[in-house]
């Protein structure tokens, strides 16, 4: 417990270095205070909203939560697909890459054009997000198996199906989840961004909607409150990770 407490002193000497950094810029007026506003203030913010942002939330959460769904599933296809056929990755790899070179905020306007204003567009731009760390995650858990067990199962006669079900499959989770915890991060603020361009509920919607009130408080609560349920999302990952692998016999 000691121990686990020592290794997390410094990233709390350091959130706490910032707080009084912040607040003494505030205090100051070094930046006017209805642009920065003072650390109390935005805490008190987020206390007052907090059921309003738990309520915006939900929506946010389920676009998020389908969207990670729904790009594991494609990473997976593409991985299996990209490790079957070995010419593939060439072709694909550099597409991938492409795609994480546009911005989010440009291409949220297009899917949004294309499939509306409803929820449909948030789910399709959290799949574009978070597909590219879980299908290299998959891909390069798939490339290091070991070669000890994959040449047993070849002596055995097993075909690439049977290899990828009993070995390369749970043999990938360790880096699998590596992505996952990415995807989550990429989830839950692509879903933000996306509502950001129009919809009735969600976090992102809020944002807009103080934002244009010039209500920064409530717009440092939002993001405030945005960094905390990543950090949750990618926590309970990390829970999973760890049952997961040590049913599997796995070591992280």
């Amino acid at each position: 417990m000691k121990k686990r407490i020592k290794s997390k002193m410094p990233a709390m000497l350091l959130i706490i270095a910032i707080i009084l950094i912040w607040k003494f810029i505030s205090e100051l007026n070094i930046i006017p205070r209805f642009m920065l506003p003072a650390p109390f203030d935005v805490f008190k913010a987020f206390y007052e909203n907090f059921f309003v942002l738990l309520k915006h939330s939900a929506v946010t959460l389920f676009e998020a939560i389908i969207g990670i769904i729904f790009s594991i599933m494609l990473a997976f296809l593409v991985g299996i697909f990209m490790d079957y056929f070995k010419t593939a990755k060439h072709a694909i790899y550099p597409l991938l890459i492409v795609t994480q070179t546009v911005p989010t905020i440009a291409v949220a306007p297009i899917i949004v054009l294309f499939f509306g204003y409803g929820i449909l567009s948030k789910i399709i731009l959290v799949t574009i997000c978070c597909f590219f760390p879980l299908t290299i995650s998959i891909y390069d858990g798939f490339s290091h198996t070991d070669k000890e067990y994959l040449n047993l199962l070849k002596s055995m006669n097993a075909n690439y199906f049977q290899i990828l079900i009993h070995l390369k499959i749970p043999y990938t989770f360790s880096s699998f989840f590596s992505g996952l915890k990415i995807s989550a991060t990429y989830g839950f603020i692509s879903a933000v961004v996306a509502e950001w361009l129009g919809g009735t509920t969600g976090v992102g919607v809020y944002m807009t909607r103080v934002k244009s009130a010039y209500s920064f408080d409530k717009l440092f609560a939002s993001i405030l409150f945005v960094s905390l349920v990543s950090i949750c999302f990618v926590k309970l990952i990390e829970l999973l990770q760890k049952r997961i692998l040590k049913h599997l016999h796995i070591e992280k």
